[in-house]
């Protein structure tokens, strides 16, 4: 079951636009540090948690058990799409043994680190797939499932694997229905 406007309007959000559809089972951390455009549906079990600040372009599926979490920006641009249990993190421990980890530690004994996403548009993160911080993905970057993404991938192009490397190009014409949706 999706939240109702009023719903929604009660959370606090930064700002939130018209059509977005939310699942009553998401759980939504500082609402006050998250942008929603128009036309964007989260489904049951994500987990939005934005330390600093996100951004939910328009027409973006977010789908079931997807986390955004972190001290980083985070933007997903239009038409991005999620799938079902991709993370997207814009925190990071440090995982040498030089500091401690977890959030229960304090700062000074920590080494956290934060970093930006960057989504840009008509983007799609195949299930599984991980996102880590100080990551961008250009206009119409396709990722595959189960792959992990630490970097900056090239525009238009189809990644895959741990790491997440390029294996082609990726078509354009999405690019058509886009402007006959814009059109409309």
């Amino acid at each position: 079951m999706f939240l109702s406007k009023e719903e929604l309007n009660k959370i606090g959000f930064k700002s939130i636009g018209d059509n977005v559809l939310i699942s009553d089972k998401a759980s939504i951390y500082s609402p006050q540090n998250i942008e929603i455009g128009n036309n964007v549906r989260i489904d049951d079990f994500c987990i939005l948690s934005p330390s600093t600040y996100l951004k939910i372009g328009n027409y973006v599926h977010i789908s079931c058990y997807a986390s955004i979490i972190g001290g980083g920006e985070i933007v997903l641009e239009d038409f991005v799409g999620i799938s079902g249990r991709v993370s997207i993190y814009s925190s990071n421990d440090d995982y040498t043994g030089l500091r401690m980890t977890n959030p229960m530690v304090p700062k000074e004994y920590s080494g956290v680190k934060h970093g930006p996403v960057l989504i840009k548009k008509h983007s799609i993160i195949g299930c599984g797939g991980v996102v880590l911080p100080n990551t961008i993905l250009n206009e119409g970057v396709s990722v595959g499932a189960l792959s992990l993404l630490n970097g900056e991938y090239e525009e238009f192009s189809v990644y895959s694997g741990v790491p997440a490397v390029k294996i082609r190009k990726r078509q354009k014409r999405l690019l058509k229905y886009e402007q006959a949706l814009r059109n409309n």
